[in-house]
């Protein structure tokens, strides 16, 4: 009876340099060639755009599933391998949680600086330029007699 042999998984996250920053869905030629239909590979980048992981290769019904699911169950965001070579981010994610669209809730900013209507005929309290002062006198009202 053969032994039990557990299958090498990668670790990733105790070297800075092997930290992936993102899952990008990449076209491979290789696999496409030799069994004649299209097959895609999972790339786990680096801050630098570098190669850390190869996943795949997998068949086109079954790549944007995969490729879902091990964003989302790493934190990681989906990216695109563009045609250049470049990378494209697909969506943007902050850890588990993805982000999405913000939109302004308020639509009458523009009328901020303006006064409320129950406010617009009363008027604010102000001071006389000189206050009357007086000095001598027993009562606040006088020579009413």
């Amino acid at each position: 009876m053969p032994a039990f042999v557990a299958a090498r998984l990668p670790v990733f996250g105790r070297n800075a340099a092997l930290r992936p920053t993102g899952v990008a869905l990449a076209f491979s030629d290789d696999a496409s060639d030799a069994c004649g239909e299209d097959r895609f590979d999972l790339l786990l980048v680096d801050a630098e755009g570098a190669v850390v992981e190869r996943l795949g290769p997998f068949c086109e019904a079954e790549v944007v599933a995969v490729w879902r699911d091990v964003a989302d169950k790493s934190g990681l965001p989906r990216m695109i391998v563009k045609e250049d070579g470049g990378l494209a981010s697909v969506s943007r994610q902050l850890g588990p949680v993805m982000l999405g669209l913000t939109r302004t809730r308020r639509r009458h900013g523009l009328l901020s600086g303006r006064r409320p209507r129950f406010l617009v005929r009363r008027k604010t309290a102000s001071l006389p330029v000189r206050p009357l002062i007086h000095r001598g006198e027993s009562e606040i009202v006088s020579g009413v007699c």
